[in-house]
Protein backbone atom coordinates (compact mmCIF):
# COMPACT_ATOMS: atom_id res chain seq x y z
CA UNK A 1 0.00 0.00 0.00
CA UNK A 2 1.04 3.64 -0.63
CA UNK A 3 -0.74 6.50 0.56
CA UNK A 4 -0.28 10.54 1.70
CA UNK A 5 -2.32 12.27 3.87
CA UNK A 6 -2.51 15.36 5.73
CA UNK A 7 -0.94 15.57 9.04
CA UNK A 8 -3.90 17.23 10.98
CA UNK A 9 -6.31 14.39 9.40
CA UNK A 10 -4.06 11.32 10.08
CA UNK A 11 -4.20 12.68 13.52
CA UNK A 12 -7.39 13.29 13.96
CA UNK A 13 -8.19 10.04 12.66
CA UNK A 14 -5.79 8.27 14.91
CA UNK A 15 -6.95 9.84 18.50
CA UNK A 16 -10.18 8.49 18.01
CA UNK A 17 -9.05 5.08 17.19
CA UNK A 18 -5.46 4.22 19.40
CA UNK A 19 -7.51 5.11 22.78
CA UNK A 20 -9.21 2.05 22.43
CA UNK A 21 -6.06 0.38 22.06
CA UNK A 22 -5.01 -1.09 25.88
CA UNK A 23 -1.61 -0.05 26.77
CA UNK A 24 -0.82 -3.47 27.54
CA UNK A 25 -1.31 -6.20 25.58
CA UNK A 26 -1.09 -10.19 25.69
CA UNK A 27 -2.04 -10.20 22.06
CA UNK A 28 1.01 -8.22 19.94
CA UNK A 29 -1.86 -8.07 16.97
CA UNK A 30 -4.17 -6.03 19.52
CA UNK A 31 -1.64 -2.74 20.14
CA UNK A 32 -2.07 -2.03 16.53
CA UNK A 33 -4.39 -0.54 14.15
CA UNK A 34 -5.14 -1.61 10.53
CA UNK A 35 -4.85 0.67 7.84
CA UNK A 36 -6.57 0.11 4.78
CA UNK A 37 -5.87 2.25 2.07
CA UNK A 38 -9.11 2.50 -0.47
CA UNK A 39 -9.63 4.57 -3.36
CA UNK A 40 -9.08 8.52 -1.70
CA UNK A 41 -9.45 7.13 1.62
CA UNK A 42 -7.55 5.26 4.83
CA UNK A 43 -9.41 3.36 6.80
CA UNK A 44 -8.22 3.06 10.19
CA UNK A 45 -9.68 0.10 12.74
CA UNK A 46 -8.83 -0.44 16.10
CA UNK A 47 -10.19 -3.39 18.32
CA UNK A 48 -9.77 -4.77 22.64
CA UNK A 49 -11.82 -7.70 21.14
CA UNK A 50 -14.92 -6.15 23.27
CA UNK A 51 -15.10 -2.72 21.81
CA UNK A 52 -13.80 -1.74 17.88
CA UNK A 53 -13.78 1.16 16.03
CA UNK A 54 -14.08 2.33 12.52
CA UNK A 55 -12.68 5.71 10.97
CA UNK A 56 -12.51 6.59 7.39
CA UNK A 57 -9.97 9.68 6.76
CA UNK A 58 -9.58 11.60 3.14
CA UNK A 59 -5.99 10.75 1.56
CA UNK A 60 -4.56 10.68 -1.68
CA UNK A 61 -4.16 6.79 -2.44
CA UNK A 62 -1.06 5.86 -5.23
CA UNK A 63 -1.70 2.10 -4.23
CA UNK A 64 -4.39 -0.33 -2.42
CA UNK A 65 -3.94 -2.51 0.28
CA UNK A 66 -3.76 -3.06 3.83
CA UNK A 67 -1.21 -3.29 6.81
CA UNK A 68 -1.37 -3.83 10.53
CA UNK A 69 0.98 -1.16 12.47
CA UNK A 70 1.38 0.09 16.38
CA UNK A 71 -1.36 2.54 17.02
CA UNK A 72 0.23 4.01 20.24
CA UNK A 73 3.81 4.50 17.84
CA UNK A 74 2.50 6.05 14.49
CA UNK A 75 -0.05 8.04 16.89
CA UNK A 76 3.23 9.68 18.97
CA UNK A 77 4.62 10.44 15.53
CA UNK A 78 1.71 11.61 13.75
CA UNK A 79 1.64 14.35 16.79
CA UNK A 80 5.08 14.93 16.85
CA UNK A 81 5.51 15.84 13.03
CA UNK A 82 5.39 19.64 12.80
CA UNK A 83 1.89 21.33 11.45
CA UNK A 84 0.75 20.95 7.78
CA UNK A 85 3.16 18.05 7.15
CA UNK A 86 2.03 16.06 4.27
CA UNK A 87 2.88 12.17 5.74
CA UNK A 88 3.40 9.33 3.11
CA UNK A 89 2.54 6.09 4.40
CA UNK A 90 4.09 3.30 2.23
CA UNK A 91 4.47 -0.58 3.55
CA UNK A 92 6.29 -3.39 1.81
CA UNK A 93 7.86 -6.69 2.93
CA UNK A 94 6.86 -6.35 7.15
CA UNK A 95 7.66 -3.01 7.36
CA UNK A 96 6.08 0.47 6.88
CA UNK A 97 7.98 3.37 5.96
CA UNK A 98 6.40 6.94 7.21
CA UNK A 99 8.05 9.64 5.73
CA UNK A 100 7.40 13.25 6.25
CA UNK A 101 9.38 16.18 5.05
CA UNK A 102 12.78 15.16 6.28
CA UNK A 103 11.98 12.58 8.85
CA UNK A 104 11.85 9.08 8.14
CA UNK A 105 10.41 6.19 10.26
CA UNK A 106 10.24 2.51 9.90
CA UNK A 107 8.19 0.44 11.83
CA UNK A 108 7.72 -3.33 12.36
CA UNK A 109 4.25 -4.71 10.98
CA UNK A 110 1.96 -7.66 11.24
CA UNK A 111 -0.32 -8.84 8.44
CA UNK A 112 -3.77 -7.73 8.29
CA UNK A 113 -5.15 -11.36 8.01
CA UNK A 114 -4.34 -11.94 11.86
CA UNK A 115 -6.22 -8.81 12.98
CA UNK A 116 -9.41 -10.03 14.39
CA UNK A 117 -12.72 -8.33 14.04
CA UNK A 118 -15.82 -7.90 15.93
CA UNK A 119 -18.59 -10.15 13.99
CA UNK A 120 -21.62 -8.14 14.36
CA UNK A 121 -24.42 -10.37 13.37
CA UNK A 122 -28.07 -9.46 13.02
CA UNK A 123 -28.81 -5.32 14.83
CA UNK A 124 -32.40 -5.71 14.88
CA UNK A 125 -33.16 -2.77 16.28
CA UNK A 126 -32.49 0.63 14.28
CA UNK A 127 -33.18 4.37 15.66
CA UNK A 128 -31.13 7.85 15.34
CA UNK A 129 -30.29 9.95 18.51
CA UNK A 130 -29.89 13.41 18.44
CA UNK A 131 -25.70 13.72 19.48
CA UNK A 132 -27.26 16.48 22.08
CA UNK A 133 -29.64 13.83 23.44
CA UNK A 134 -26.65 11.39 23.82
CA UNK A 135 -24.34 13.63 25.28
CA UNK A 136 -26.81 14.43 27.79
CA UNK A 137 -28.25 10.95 28.43
CA UNK A 138 -24.10 10.06 28.92
CA UNK A 139 -22.76 13.55 31.04
CA UNK A 140 -25.73 12.99 33.62
CA UNK A 141 -25.56 9.07 34.16
CA UNK A 142 -22.07 8.38 34.07
CA UNK A 143 -20.49 9.53 37.26
CA UNK A 144 -22.68 6.69 38.97
CA UNK A 145 -21.59 3.70 36.91
CA UNK A 146 -19.75 1.11 39.07
CA UNK A 147 -16.03 0.34 38.85
CA UNK A 148 -16.51 -2.42 41.06
CA UNK A 149 -15.63 -5.70 38.65
CA UNK A 150 -17.28 -8.62 41.16
CA UNK A 151 -20.92 -6.57 39.97
CA UNK A 152 -20.05 -6.52 36.17
CA UNK A 153 -23.75 -5.82 35.96
CA UNK A 154 -23.26 -2.41 37.06
CA UNK A 155 -20.26 -1.53 35.10
CA UNK A 156 -22.44 0.61 32.51
CA UNK A 157 -25.41 2.68 31.76
CA UNK A 158 -28.33 0.53 31.22
CA UNK A 159 -30.65 1.55 28.13
CA UNK A 160 -34.70 0.55 28.01
CA UNK A 161 -37.94 1.26 26.96
CA UNK A 162 -40.51 1.78 29.83
CA UNK A 163 -43.83 3.55 29.90
CA UNK A 164 -43.10 4.44 26.32
CA UNK A 165 -39.80 6.46 26.68
CA UNK A 166 -35.78 5.61 26.55
CA UNK A 167 -34.67 5.29 29.84
CA UNK A 168 -30.80 5.45 30.86
CA UNK A 169 -29.86 4.38 34.33
CA UNK A 170 -26.69 3.99 36.09
CA UNK A 171 -25.93 3.01 40.43
CA UNK A 172 -22.95 1.61 42.21
CA UNK A 173 -25.16 0.73 44.67
CA UNK A 174 -24.56 3.79 47.19
CA UNK A 175 -26.30 6.51 44.05
CA UNK A 176 -28.69 6.39 41.49
CA UNK A 177 -28.65 8.24 38.11
CA UNK A 178 -31.62 8.26 35.61
CA UNK A 179 -32.48 9.93 32.35
CA UNK A 180 -35.66 9.90 30.41
CA UNK A 181 -35.98 10.86 26.74
CA UNK A 182 -38.56 10.71 24.15
CA UNK A 183 -38.82 7.16 22.75
CA UNK A 184 -37.02 7.15 19.35
CA UNK A 185 -38.63 6.21 16.23
CA UNK A 186 -37.99 2.55 15.28
CA UNK A 187 -37.15 1.65 19.02
CA UNK A 188 -40.10 -0.50 18.95
CA UNK A 189 -39.36 -4.01 20.68
CA UNK A 190 -35.48 -2.99 21.38
CA UNK A 191 -34.15 -5.25 24.35
CA UNK A 192 -33.21 -4.23 27.82
CA UNK A 193 -29.07 -3.37 27.11
CA UNK A 194 -25.77 -2.36 29.26
CA UNK A 195 -23.48 -0.48 27.62
CA UNK A 196 -20.15 -0.99 28.91
CA UNK A 197 -18.09 1.78 30.71
CA UNK A 198 -15.39 2.17 28.48
CA UNK A 199 -17.81 2.12 25.08
CA UNK A 200 -19.46 5.15 27.21
CA UNK A 201 -16.17 6.97 27.29
CA UNK A 202 -15.10 6.54 24.14
CA UNK A 203 -18.60 7.25 22.79
CA UNK A 204 -18.53 10.86 24.53
CA UNK A 205 -15.22 11.90 23.18
CA UNK A 206 -16.25 11.35 19.91
CA UNK A 207 -19.86 12.78 20.33
CA UNK A 208 -17.84 16.33 20.42
CA UNK A 209 -17.55 16.24 17.05
CA UNK A 210 -20.80 15.76 15.28
CA UNK A 211 -23.24 17.33 14.66
CA UNK A 212 -26.73 16.22 13.91
CA UNK A 213 -27.84 12.65 15.10
CA UNK A 214 -26.40 9.33 15.48
CA UNK A 215 -27.01 6.25 14.46
CA UNK A 216 -28.12 3.36 16.89
CA UNK A 217 -28.35 -0.03 15.81
CA UNK A 218 -28.54 -3.30 18.62
CA UNK A 219 -28.81 -6.43 19.13
CA UNK A 220 -29.36 -7.84 22.94
CA UNK A 221 -25.09 -8.66 22.48
CA UNK A 222 -23.94 -5.98 20.04
CA UNK A 223 -24.27 -2.60 20.07
CA UNK A 224 -23.40 0.24 16.98
CA UNK A 225 -22.79 3.80 16.98
CA UNK A 226 -22.76 5.24 13.29
CA UNK A 227 -21.23 8.60 14.07
CA UNK A 228 -20.74 9.38 10.14
CA UNK A 229 -16.81 9.07 9.67
CA UNK A 230 -16.38 6.96 12.41
CA UNK A 231 -18.38 3.61 13.66
CA UNK A 232 -17.99 2.58 17.52
CA UNK A 233 -19.26 -0.96 17.49
CA UNK A 234 -19.55 -2.57 21.01
CA UNK A 235 -20.18 -6.33 22.97
CA UNK A 236 -22.91 -5.44 25.98
CA UNK A 237 -22.65 -6.53 29.49
CA UNK A 238 -24.28 -10.03 29.35
CA UNK A 239 -25.78 -9.69 32.89
CA UNK A 240 -29.10 -8.55 34.15
CA UNK A 241 -29.42 -4.60 35.55
CA UNK A 242 -31.42 -4.75 38.88
CA UNK A 243 -34.88 -3.39 39.20
CA UNK A 244 -33.76 -0.01 40.58
CA UNK A 245 -37.03 1.67 40.18
CA UNK A 246 -37.54 0.15 44.00
CA UNK A 247 -35.08 2.06 45.22
CA UNK A 248 -36.64 5.27 43.96
CA UNK A 249 -38.54 6.67 46.93
CA UNK A 250 -41.84 8.12 45.92
CA UNK A 251 -43.10 9.03 49.71
CA UNK A 252 -40.26 11.28 50.89
CA UNK A 253 -42.26 14.07 52.50
CA UNK A 254 -39.68 16.65 53.74
CA UNK A 255 -38.84 19.07 50.92
CA UNK A 256 -35.56 20.81 50.70
CA UNK A 257 -35.35 23.73 48.03
CA UNK A 258 -32.35 25.30 47.79
CA UNK A 259 -29.40 27.05 44.85
CA UNK A 260 -27.68 23.87 43.63
CA UNK A 261 -24.36 26.39 43.17
CA UNK A 262 -24.34 27.57 46.84
CA UNK A 263 -24.96 24.88 48.55
CA UNK A 264 -22.39 22.60 45.73
CA UNK A 265 -19.62 25.61 47.06
CA UNK A 266 -20.52 25.35 50.88
CA UNK A 267 -20.79 21.39 50.88
CA UNK A 268 -16.99 21.30 48.80
CA UNK A 269 -15.50 23.86 51.49
CA UNK A 270 -16.55 22.11 54.62
CA UNK A 271 -15.80 18.65 53.21
CA UNK A 272 -11.45 19.96 52.86
CA UNK A 273 -10.50 18.91 55.95
CA UNK A 274 -12.44 15.35 54.78
CA UNK A 275 -10.65 12.46 54.81
CA UNK A 276 -10.40 9.40 52.56
CA UNK A 277 -12.36 7.44 55.94
CA UNK A 278 -14.79 10.10 56.69
CA UNK A 279 -15.82 11.57 53.67
CA UNK A 280 -19.24 12.34 55.46
CA UNK A 281 -20.86 15.81 55.86
CA UNK A 282 -23.79 16.56 58.23
CA UNK A 283 -26.78 18.58 56.94
CA UNK A 284 -29.07 19.57 59.93
CA UNK A 285 -31.96 21.05 58.72
CA UNK A 286 -34.18 23.68 60.44
CA UNK A 287 -36.88 25.96 59.22
CA UNK A 288 -35.01 27.76 56.02
CA UNK A 289 -31.68 27.34 57.55
CA UNK A 290 -29.38 24.43 56.37
CA UNK A 291 -26.28 23.71 58.51
CA UNK A 292 -23.17 21.84 57.15
CA UNK A 293 -20.66 20.20 58.85
CA UNK A 294 -18.01 18.23 59.13
CA UNK A 295 -16.07 16.02 61.90
CA UNK A 296 -12.54 14.80 61.42
CA UNK A 297 -10.47 12.96 64.12
CA UNK A 298 -7.45 14.11 62.08
CA UNK A 299 -7.85 17.25 60.38
CA UNK A 300 -10.77 19.19 63.05
CA UNK A 301 -14.34 20.39 62.08
CA UNK A 302 -15.99 22.86 59.75
CA UNK A 303 -19.22 24.00 59.47
CA UNK A 304 -21.21 26.32 57.01
CA UNK A 305 -24.73 27.99 57.00
CA UNK A 306 -26.04 27.60 53.29
CA UNK A 307 -29.48 29.18 52.77
CA UNK A 308 -32.38 27.11 51.85
CA UNK A 309 -36.30 26.54 51.50
CA UNK A 310 -36.67 24.14 54.06
CA UNK A 311 -40.67 23.87 56.38
CA UNK A 312 -40.69 20.34 57.72
CA UNK A 313 -39.89 19.01 61.11
CA UNK A 314 -35.67 19.55 62.26
CA UNK A 315 -33.50 16.43 61.58
CA UNK A 316 -29.72 15.89 60.45
CA UNK A 317 -28.69 13.58 57.79
CA UNK A 318 -25.32 12.55 56.48
CA UNK A 319 -24.09 11.84 52.44
CA UNK A 320 -21.14 10.94 51.28
CA UNK A 321 -19.78 14.67 50.35
CA UNK A 322 -17.94 13.02 46.94
CA UNK A 323 -21.02 11.61 45.77
CA UNK A 324 -23.15 14.80 46.66
CA UNK A 325 -20.60 17.09 44.77
CA UNK A 326 -21.01 14.67 41.96
CA UNK A 327 -24.85 15.02 41.64
CA UNK A 328 -24.98 19.03 41.99
CA UNK A 329 -22.65 19.42 39.22
CA UNK A 330 -25.04 17.71 36.78
CA UNK A 331 -27.88 20.12 37.68
CA UNK A 332 -28.09 23.06 35.40
CA UNK A 333 -31.19 25.32 37.06
CA UNK A 334 -30.95 27.53 39.60
CA UNK A 335 -33.10 25.64 41.82
CA UNK A 336 -32.50 22.15 43.02
CA UNK A 337 -35.53 19.98 45.17
CA UNK A 338 -34.07 17.30 47.79
CA UNK A 339 -36.62 15.83 48.94
CA UNK A 340 -36.12 13.26 52.08
CA UNK A 341 -37.88 10.75 54.41
CA UNK A 342 -35.08 10.28 57.26
CA UNK A 343 -31.65 10.35 58.25
CA UNK A 344 -31.39 6.37 57.37
CA UNK A 345 -34.05 6.49 53.86
CA UNK A 346 -32.79 6.92 50.20
CA UNK A 347 -32.63 10.46 49.50
CA UNK A 348 -34.14 12.17 45.90
CA UNK A 349 -32.53 15.13 44.36
CA UNK A 350 -34.07 16.74 41.17
CA UNK A 351 -34.29 20.17 39.53
CA UNK A 352 -38.52 19.44 39.58
CA UNK A 353 -40.95 17.06 38.52
CA UNK A 354 -40.98 17.81 35.06
CA UNK A 355 -36.82 17.08 34.55
CA UNK A 356 -35.72 15.05 32.53
CA UNK A 357 -33.13 14.05 35.32
CA UNK A 358 -33.38 12.08 38.82
CA UNK A 359 -30.90 11.22 41.41
CA UNK A 360 -31.47 9.23 44.49
CA UNK A 361 -28.67 9.48 46.83
CA UNK A 362 -28.16 6.89 49.99
CA UNK A 363 -27.28 8.82 53.04
CA UNK A 364 -24.27 7.98 55.63
CA UNK A 365 -24.45 7.49 59.68
CA UNK A 366 -22.57 10.24 60.89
Amino acid sequence: MKATIERATLLKGLSHVQSVVERRNTIPILSNVLIEAVEGSLRLMATDLDLQINESVPAAVDQQGSITVSAHTLFDIARKLPDGAQVSLSAADGRMAIVAGRARFSLGTLPRDDFPVIAEGELPTSFELPAETLKQIIDKTRFAISTEETRYYLNGIFLHLSDDVLKAAATDGHRLARVTVAKPEGSDGMPDVIVPRKCIGELRKLLDEVDGSVGVSLSSTKIRFDLGSAILTSKLIDGTFPDYSRVIPTANDKILKLDPKSFMEGVDRVSTIATEKTRAVKMGLDRDRITLSVTSPENGTAAEEVPGDYTSAPFEIGFNSRYLLDILGQIDSDLVEVHLADAAAPTLIRENDKSPALYVLMPMRV
